[in-house]
């Protein structure tokens, strides 16, 4: 597959300087199109090893894109990301939340900005971000080479040489890759080859399973605003929880997987969490504020009466799991029950075994350290004239638009630098 202009191109004369990028993802287009438009006349292709184009950004935000976050101070930004702060400082004070809003809406994507903070296309359809995309790479002569995994790279006497599965073999000035994260250390050998180092790849954003949990009958159960913290650990987040037919998901838990991502994958995903249903209580508060709780309701039957607007199947539960008969009145309740149901309330204990990937948003934490990349280019420290963009590198945020964001930063950041080597013709 070619893009419209195609490898003839009147934008490109005969020895010009070539740039491949391996990779049809968010950042893999972002660096092609933008290297394409600021140096029209350098040819530039991008290696795809599937059949298919963007197709994280297709599935994102359940198929509407979830662009990016309305998060437009750099200071606050940052700390969406569990790995590669200090590195992102650096790379977002080039290329950031607004630049990208920007960029979409100078080619007619407006975006929107939900109650969550996560900004879509306001068609919410994720083909308008692949349209645009797709638009810019044809606008600007990107050739696109379909099914065609790079076996090796070498660098030799200033060039690139790639072997594709299919041997074929290009040659090349400039190589950005931005194939995403590897779930196996071994997978990155092509890399190592050319002197590497890579930080241990293990999974991020996923859910944890609970089997044989009967709070597992609930399923389809949200609460707003809960608190999860991992057992024996510091290791706490808060936000919206979602019970599943397999265990516990939703936001709070996402984030909780991603920034304990190594230290759960050292326990085999076996650990146990403490989930406060009532985010805005502790333990202690609680207690506080419940003898006002019990003279309010005191005649009403604690089953039909739940103060906490949480949903009636999970009160109910959580009545059961204290042992507190539904019928019993608020000025009945025991101490002993009473005790357990403010303990269930606000440090509920449950076992996890095991984990399961969320959706198709599917994030590595792990991949090419971060010592070895310039952040201000994103050209390798190594080897001359590579560059990496995206989830390759050692960089992962928490769900709600950050992942791309950065796929947007860093693919910018190589595309604008390979262009100013190169002869920089269009800002």
């Amino acid at each position: 597959m070619k893009a419209e202009a195609g490898i003839n191109s009147p934008f490109r004369g005969l020895g010009d300087k070539q740039l491949v990028v391996i990779g049809g993802g968010a950042a893999g287009f972002f660096c092609a199109v933008n290297a394409a438009r600021m140096n029209p006349s350098m040819k530039v292709t991008i290696v795809e090893k599937t059949s298919k184009l963007l197709s994280k950004v297709r599935v994102s935000g359940g198929g509407r894109c979830n662009v990016t976050h309305a998060c437009f101070e750099i200071s606050s930004l940052v700390k969406r990301y569990p790995r590669g702060t200090n590195f992102l400082k650096k790379t977002f004070h080039q290329f950031n939340t607004n630049h990208c809003k920007e960029w979409f809406e100078q080619r007619g994507v407006k975006l929107k900005t939900e109650a969550d903070g996560r900004m879509f296309s306001i068609t919410d359809s994720s083909q308008t971000i692949i349209d645009c995309l797709l638009k810019e790479a044809n606008k600007y002569g990107v050739e696109i080479v379909m099914n065609s995994e790079v076996r090796s790279m070498k660098h030799k006497e200033g060039q690139f040489m790639l072997e594709l599965a299919n041997n074929r073999l290009i040659t090349s000035d400039y190589v950005c890759v931005a194939c995403g994260g590897y779930p196996k250390s071994s997978m990155f050998d092509w890399l190592k080859a050319l002197g590497h180092s890579i930080e241990e790849p293990v999974p991020s954003l996923f859910t944890f399973n609970m089997p044989g949990s009967p709070i597992t009958k609930l399923m389809g159960v949200s609460v707003e605003k809960a608190t999860v913290k991992i057992v024996g650990s510091k290791l706490s987040d808060e936000g919206p929880l979602l019970i599943t037919h397999w265990g516990m998901s939703g936001p709070a838990i996402l984030k909780l997987s991603a920034w304990g991502a190594r230290e759960l994958a050292n326990k085999d995903y076996h650990f146990n969490i403490l989930v406060n249903w009532l985010a805005d209580y502790n333990e202690q508060t609680l207690r506080d504020q419940w003898q006002s709780i019990r003279n309010e309701h005191t005649a009403q039957k604690i089953g039909n009466r739940n103060p906490f607007n949480l949903a009636a199947r999970l009160w109910v539960y959580l009545l059961n799991e204290s042992g507190v008969h539904e019928d019993l009145r608020w000025a009945d309740l025991p101490s002993k029950e009473q005790n357990k149901l403010i303990k269930n309330l606000t440090a509920h204990e449950f076992e996890v075994k095991g984990k399961t990937t969320f959706k198709e948003e599917f994030v590595t934490c792990g991949g090419i350290r971060l010592s070895e990349v310039d952040a201000n280019t994103m050209e390798s420290r190594l080897v001359p004239n590579l560059f990496f963009a995206g989830e390759i590198l050692d960089v992962d945020g928490v769900t709600g638009g950050f992942n791309f964001q950065h796929a947007w930063t860093s693919g910018w950041i190589a595309g604008k630098a390979i262009a100013s080597r190169s002869g920089l013709v269009n800002g």
